[in-house]
């Protein structure tokens, strides 16, 4: 399928930063590009890299404790059942059962060291940092993912009207423990996050230079002095710290220990797995620079005119054969000189030479059991190759191509026994004398067979030629409108680099990591974030690039049915709202959102949904029927009737993130009756479990329906205790309207209720929020609202310095911020939402078409039935369509006021004009 031509992001400086970089994958490595000029870093990941170990996460017997916390709930104790499931009710953290014993030995032996406390203690060797580190000290170099004891030490100068004086010390927060000491005489400790104001007597100071030194202990997360630079002061007691001494900036430090025993964590964290180097001669001025990537075949590049000699690197990421590949040429020949080399920030790690051409880098993770291995191998034209531990050197060649490899011990949740060092030494064996024209042919059409099945023009603005960061700074459809055809795509291209059949799943960002602790883990969030990611999927005609999530959730229902069992004394499988690599499906982080029931079932509205899209009938029979069965078979067990209300509902759970624990959330109901109705319609195509069947549908007509409220607003709990100045980020009661079905077109009050709540919450929020409000408003036909909202999703996150919010970085990553790719994911799946819909059972043509894109044309979208279409529109109205049928099923067409419906046969393809009339021939 033919692609607008226009479908690279470019830039005309390197990166400055890792969302400046470009990303490439192959669904299981992933690389970000920064494209610079002395020094080219290419930061990669391997998708199956994480903290962490096989382990039960869900905690026996905790079903006990099931009854008496929804008593407490329905007698209003709210706070007393957060305390009992908080207590007794949560899933298991690793290491729980041994931490405290552990961290008593390693306190001790780490703080009975102190000679750095003493005003003579020589620190000349000591390295320098800039105090605070207001994000943690994990943004320093050398402090990556650091967690145990830093000594910070500074002097200052005692001025001559403050002899005599106590003085009070701030230090704003210290993450998590300190003992601080002035003059080698302890002035104050706290554990705890508590901002820190220590006196300091008058007899402990003396005239000239008086020495402070700070023995922070860190545990885990984010580590250090982390208050705003005003907290750091010192001044005389009583008097104002405006007169003070600052002590933010320069200090000295020293790591005494970065090995503490492992905290007690309820999830594993995904990582990074290293960097490779390639470092140049200096090359002087340079001209004509230019990097991009190119979304149609995978393919990102930098080139540079340096000396009178045009350098270009192409970069691409090859599923066929599992490598990273990057190719270095030059202009003239002989001018390829460089040194490559392998780094990480994981501290137990080494480097070593294989052969002559090829490095490894082997490693294994901090707080957990993984292993990795990668392999760097280069191949030239001409000149020469040296290779030792420290690197390898090209000199003089005409070309030169890298391959990079990892793997891990890693091969499924319970079994960690692969054999990384086997894989990538396969790896470079069957590249074998392949050419790097050949490895690169295979990459882009094993690419293009995914992302030529869809193309969208909206078409050029004046502001299309334009760098990409420039272009996101301009945005207006007027002048732009091909920015969101880029948008779109390059979502389409970040699903298909992330989620291959074969790897893993897309977590919270994708498969690009760059932090040792990254935020929320860049783990699996389920109740939202994991489902975004694939909200596009079957629409933008990338149905394979569901297989990882399915894979996974075959996963899921394995670990979910110990934690039914365990939690509730239930059959059936249940998800609570993350999960990570080894599976985990209790409840974590705290029961005031961790409790929350409907992760499994939420997942198999995504099994639906495939087969929806797709008619097939053995993976509904194989795969999303068993699934949905269990699902089913555990909320059977698990609802309970309202002694208000006598409805059934769903409790303990929470409506996401907000709210607390509570008794009813109008979310839940709404999924649950979703996995019912779909369970039920399931049973029926396939012609078995009739009986069970029957128990279904009587439950799911007694389940506590959507209710509207005194504000005229979808109440989002059982009770009508909305806030209309609430502006909340998760909108979970509007679940119904989207993703979710039932509420619609066919439930006007429902659905102006939905809209009334919609506009109590507002249209700011954080990235993956916004794209929500996107697909809900094209949902709800107000294309214009939906722009609205798209607008802001497209708007650049971090134009004002120091102060990012929602929208997207240069790269065109989306921020939430920071970094998550949801909203990348969920933004495409709600412009589809404005040109087609089709979960009312036909297909509707332009339901939500904004006036910001009158023009325009789509082809490979795809609807429920087994249908595609192709379609275009010109002033706002419909010209044609041509509809596929993949199976042979009834079509039925709207568009505007006009509706044809028409028997389809298999592989035939119908045309109609924009009276919905069918054009022969």
């Amino acid at each position: 399928m033919a692609q607008h031509p226009n479908l690279k992001l470019w830039y005309n400086q390197p990166s400055q930063k890792w969302t400046d970089a470009l990303p490439i994958g192959n669904g299981r490595m992933g690389a970000m590009i920064y494209g610079g000029i002395d020094t080219e870093r290419i930061q990669f990941n391997e998708q199956t890299l994480w903290t962490g170990r096989p382990r039960a996460y869900h905690r026996e017997r905790a079903a006990q404790y099931l009854q008496p916390i929804r008593q407490l709930l329905f007698q209003g104790k709210q706070k007393e059942a957060d305390s009992l499931a908080e207590a007794h009710f949560m899933g298991k953290k690793d290491n729980e059962d041994t931490y405290n014993a552990q961290k008593v030995t390693w306190f001790k032996q780490v703080h009975n060291k102190t000679d750095a406390k003493s005003a003579d203690f020589k620190d000349a060797n000591w390295k320098a940092i800039n105090l605070p580190t207001e994000k943690g000290w994990e943004t320093t170099p050398g402090f990556e993912g650091l967690d145990g004891a830093v000594w910070f030490r500074k002097s200052f100068s005692l001025p001559a009207s403050w002899m005599g004086k106590s003085l009070v010390l701030s230090l704003g927060r210290i993450r998590d423990m300190d003992f601080t000491y002035v003059n080698g005489q302890q002035v104050g400790t706290t554990d705890g996050t508590n901002y820190r104001k220590y006196t300091i007597p008058a007899k402990g100071l003396h005239q000239g230079e008086n020495y402070i030194a700070i023995q922070v202990f860190n545990y885990w997360d984010k580590g250090g002095l982390t208050s705003a630079a005003k907290e750091m002061v010192i001044y005389p007691e009583g008097e104002s710290p405006e007169n003070g001494i600052k002590l933010s900036g320069a200090w000295k430090y020293w790591i005494q220990d970065f090995n503490p025993p492992a905290y007690p964590r309820y999830n594993a964290d995904y990582q990074p797995f290293g960097d490779v180097l390639l470092q140049f001669s200096k090359q002087g001025t340079v001209t004509n620079y230019k990097r991009d990537l190119d979304i149609t075949n995978a393919t990102a590049h930098v080139s540079y005119i340096a000396n009178g000699v045009t350098y270009t690197r192409e970069y691409f990421a090859s599923a066929t054969d599992k490598v990273v590949a990057m190719h270095l040429t030059a202009s003239q020949p002989c001018k390829v000189s460089l040194t490559a080399l392998l780094s990480t920030l994981h501290k137990n790690m080494s480097v070593r030479k294989v052969n002559d051409h090829t490095l490894a880098l082997s490693l294994q993770v901090r707080n957990g059991v993984l292993k990795g291995v990668s392999y760097l191998t280069v191949q030239t034209k001409g000149g020469s190759v040296t290779t030792s531990a420290d690197g390898i050197t090209v000199n003089g060649a005409n070309e030169a191509t890298f391959y990079l490899a990892a793997a891990t011990s890693f091969k499924s949740y319970k079994d960690v026994s692969g054999n990384p060092e086997a894989i990538c030494r396969q790896a470079m064996q069957n590249l074998g004398a392949k050419t790097y024209s050949g490895i690169k042919a295979v990459h882009v059409a094993d690419y293009q067979r995914y992302f030529n099945t869809f193309s969208i023009n909206l078409f050029e603005g004046k502001n299309g030629a334009l760098p990409t960061d420039q272009r996101i700074l301009k945005f207006n459809s007027i002048d732009d409108p091909s920015l969101i055809t880029l948008y779109m795509q390059y979502a389409r291209y970040l699903l298909i680099s992330s989620s291959r059949p074969g790897g893993g799943p897309a977590n919270l960002q994708g498969l690009w990591n760059d932090l040792l602790t990254p935020p929320w883990g860049s783990k699996f969030t389920t109740n939202i974030n994991l489902e975004m990611n694939y909200w596009p999927a079957e629409m933008l005609n990338l149905s394979a690039c569901n297989t990882p999530l399915f894979k996974v959730i075959n996963d899921l229902q394995q670990t979910g049915s110990l934690t039914a069992r365990a939690h509730y004394g239930a059959p059936g499988w249940v998800l609570h709202h993350n999960t990570d690599v080894w599976r985990g499906t209790a409840p974590v982080n705290a029961a005031n959102h961790g409790i929350w029931v409907t992760g499994a079932a939420w997942l198999c509205h995504h099994l639906w949904e495939h087969y929806e899209f797709t008619q097939d009938k053995e993976f509904l029979k194989n795969q999303a029927y068993p699934a949905m069965k269990s699902a089913a078979a555990f909320f059977n067990a698990f609802l309970i009737t309202d002694p208000k209300t006598g409805y059934l509902i769903s409790t303990p759970s929470n409506s996401p993130e907000h709210g607390g624990l509570v008794a009813g959330p109008t979310m839940d109901h709404q999924i649950i009756r979703d996995l019912f109705k779909n369970y039920v319609a399931a049973a029926k195509i396939l012609g078995v479990d009739e009986a069970f069947s029957r128990t279904i549908q009587t439950k799911y007509r007694q389940i506590a329906p959507n209710q509207i409220g005194k504000f005229g607003q979808l109440q989002e709990w059982l009770q009508d205790k909305d806030d209309s100045t609430d502006t909340h980020r998760h909108v979970s009661h509007m679940w119904g309207v989207y993703p979710g079905t039932e509420i619609g077109s066919n439930t006007p009050e429902l659905m102006k209720a939905a809209e009334k709540s919609m506009l109590y919450r507002g249209d700011e929020g954080t990235g993956w929020s916004i794209a929500w409000k996107v697909n809900i408003w094209a949902r709800m036909r107000q294309g214009d609202h939906a722009y609205l909202m798209l607008t802001k999703l497209l708007s650049p996150a971090d134009a004002v310095p120091n102060h990012e919010k929602g929208g997207v970085y240069h790269n065109l990553f989306d921020a939430h911020p920071p970094f998550q790719i949801d909203g990348n994911f969920g933004g495409a799946a709600g412009i589809a939402e404005m040109l087609l819909q089709s979960q009312s059972g036909n297909l509707e043509l332009l339901p939500a078409l904004p006036s910001a894109l009158p023009n325009g044309e789509v082809k490979g979208i795809c609807a429920r039935g087994g249908f595609v279409l192709n379609f275009s529109w010109k002033d706002g109205q419909l010209q044609q369509v041509a509809i596929t049928s993949t199976v042979g099923k009834v079509c039925t067409v709207k568009y505007k006021d006009k509706t044809i419906s028409m028997f389809t046969q298999k592989g035939q393809t119908y045309k109609l004009n924009a009276d919905l009339k069918l054009i022969k021939g």
